[in-house]
């Protein structure tokens, strides 16, 4: 059987923000979930999260994870104080408890397993996850035995200085003996330089503790100010971009661009200088990304270039060039063989196949047919003050350029918008729709 206990009850101060510790964001994703990611694969029969500072902002961002299990720690007082806090909740419980750190989010899910299985295969009372350090400032510091088994943890701050040139860390990931643990548990002192009652404590009043030391140190990179943030964040980019570059995605700079773990990448993709995808992102074969574009939870087909331009929560089919600075929003479908040019916005609308949006135009709350040609600067006017209203364009349309079209209008099957209209009533199929003010001419104008 196996608990598994993830400590995210600190205030964070160093982080200087009002946001829990544990939420701020790494590659589009919580600290938190990082962690909960990790741990599915252990199938624990228990799951605890042991919160404090900001709890109901926690709990509220995690509703959905129904077998995840709350557990207040009030007032915070160190690690080991935490853990006591589970003695009510695991009454009776024959396992191991595999405690983590809720701001340990490089972790990987490969680690865990292996620390558990050197765990349960010498019988140990308690295994602690290590690393060796060159500068292991900050860590608390491994010590051990002739036989190789752990005498003691110290503390950073309570480190003399001989202890603090060992390199030895403590990662602060533990697997516990319950049933030993808990005989202990309440026992922990806090007689210490911070006053605090710390879980290390426990491995020297265990008989049999051990350690697993990871290959990569930088899994046990942990998170108490922005600084180690974008160094995490820095660290998570390089495995993503290693992992595609494997896999045959052609990056022209890596360091510029960042990618999502939820995104997806086909054959022969070529991602260009300073582009960025977050969120659930899935790109085709054949694709030119870039430079210097942001895609969004959005769906990319075969053969497609975008350049500098922002797509957010849209499907873009094959054979379409997008760019460059085209903004393509929410709820947007693009049909095969599109183009849509520069300065161009598009919200909230299907765009036919082989349809031409090329330069300086506004479409929203559209449906637009097959092959047609929407004119520079043309206007879809989809909002009265109050309501947003729907342009329906037909198939093989043609509006010339700095044309409006007030929502809610349907312009039939091969219609021709004049240049400089303002349209307001619906056009049949084939019409030539022209709505302008007469020009006039004052000849030898002189202003007053």
């Amino acid at each position: 059987m196996l608990a598994i206990a993830i400590l995210a009850a600190g205030k964070g101060t160093r982080m200087r923000s009002n946001l829990p510790k544990v939420l701020h964001q790494l590659a589009g994703k919580s600290l938190i979930e990082r962690v909960l990611t990790n741990c599915k694969a252990m199938n624990a029969n228990h799951q605890f999260l042991i919160v404090g500072h900001k709890s109901e902002d926690i709990k509220k961002t995690l509703s959905e994870n129904t077998k995840l299990e709350f557990v207040l720690q009030e007032p915070q007082n160190g690690t080991g104080h935490a853990i006591q806090q589970l003695t009510p909740f695991l009454n009776g419980f024959k396992g191991d408890l595999l405690v983590l750190n809720g701001d340990v989010p490089l972790l990987r899910e490969s680690t865990i397993k292996s620390l558990l299985e050197t765990h349960r295969s010498q019988c140990a009372d308690a295994t602690l996850l290590t690393a060796r350090i060159k500068n292991p400032f900050g860590y608390g510091r491994v010590f051990l035995k002739d036989d190789k088994k752990v005498e003691k943890i110290v503390e950073e701050k309570d480190c003399n200085t001989n202890q603090r040139k060992n390199t030895l860390t403590n990662g602060g990931v533990y697997c516990f003996n319950w049933e030993k643990l808990s005989k202990i548990i309440s026992k922990l002192s806090s007689s210490n330089n911070q006053n605090e009652i710390y879980l290390t404590e426990a491995i020297s009043k265990l008989e049999v503790t051990i350690h697993h030391e990871v290959d990569d140190s930088k899994e046990l990179s942990g998170i108490n100010n922005k600084r180690q943030l974008a160094d995490c964040e820095s660290i998570l980019q390089e495995r993503l971009r290693d992992y595609w570059l494997e896999e045959g995605v052609t990056f022209t700079d890596p360091t510029s661009c960042t990618i999502s773990e939820d995104c997806d990448f086909g054959n022969n993709v070529i991602i260009e200088p300073q582009t960025h995808f977050r969120g659930k992102c899935k790109v085709g074969d054949n694709c030119i990304i870039g430079p210097g574009s942001l895609i969004k939870d959005s769906q990319i087909g075969n053969d497609v270039n975008i350049i500098n331009s922002v797509i957010n929560s849209s499907k873009i089919e094959n054979k379409v060039v997008i760019g460059p600075f085209a903004h393509i929003r929410p709820d947007v479908h693009i049909k095969n063989n599109c183009k849509i040019g520069n300065f161009v916005e598009i919200k909230k609308s299907t765009i036919g196949v082989k349809t031409k949006v090329n330069h300086l135009s506004y479409i929203g709350d559209t449906i637009c047919g097959e092959n047609v040609n929407v004119g520079a600067g043309t206007i879809t006017a989809n909002f009265d003050g109050i309501r947003k209203h729907s342009t329906i364009i037909g198939n093989h349309c043609k509006t010339g350029a700095n044309s409006v079209l007030v929502a809610p209008i349907q312009l039939e099957d091969n219609v021709t918008v004049g240049a400089g209209s303002t349209l307001t009533k619906n056009i049949p199929k084939g019409a030539l729709a022209i709505s302008r003010s007469k020009q006039s001419i004052k000849d030898n104008w002189k202003k007053s």
